[in-house]
């Protein structure tokens, strides 16, 4: 495979799968209803399971959006599609972590969580070849822990809250990256 190749393959799928938006929208109302979690008068425990259930949400909403939003949720022959899929696959071989912070000190596992899917991110800038993707990987990664750092445990919802708005943000980055793309 030639580079030229591999560029009109990962061009084709930046722009059929307009970047992911359709997923980053979706993430960014989760990461809302996780903020929302957060604000219960439960334990760190319970929040932190009812965050699991949450994010059972995330790929029925992000197919609804690639309906609404006509974007590919798959690119049939293209060779690389198959990879999107492991990409994402990857981040659940962090969830031993999760797992460990919701036994040991679920007080800190939506810092946790928000690090995983940020960090899992980075390896989209090379696949859709958008830079959005790899800079908010380490937006998120690093504020999450400084937000869990400084902020007090009451106020734990707004690492959540900041992650929708930075899951905004992307979605929106991805969006106009697409239509530059798309328009070239």
């Amino acid at each position: 495979m030639t580079k030229d190749t591999l560029q009109a393959l990962k061009h084709e799928l930046s722009i059929k799968a307009k970047n992911g938006i359709n997923f980053m929208v979706a993430a960014s109302i989760v990461w809302l209803i996780i903020a929302y979690v957060w604000t219960l008068p439960y334990s760190a425990y319970n929040k932190s399971i009812l965050t699991f259930m949450v994010g059972g949400v995330m790929l029925p909403l992000a197919w609804l959006f690639s309906k609404i939003m006509k974007t590919a949720w798959t690119v049939k022959g293209n060779a690389l599609e198959p990879l999107g899929l492991w990409l994402n696959f990857a981040q659940l071989f962090y969830f031993p972590f999760l797992v460990f912070m919701l036994l040991k000190m679920p007080e800190h596992f939506v810092m946790t969580y928000a690090i995983i899917t940020g960090a899992h991110f980075f390896p989209y800038a090379w696949f859709y070849d958008v830079k959005a993707y790899a800079v908010m990987a380490g937006v998120i990664a690093i504020g999450a822990m400084l937000l869990s750092l400084n902020l007090e445990p009451e106020n734990t919802w707004l690492i959540a809250a900041c992650m929708s708005g930075a899951l905004a943000v992307l979605a929106v980055w991805l969006y106009f990256s697409y239509k530059k793309r798309a328009l070239a």
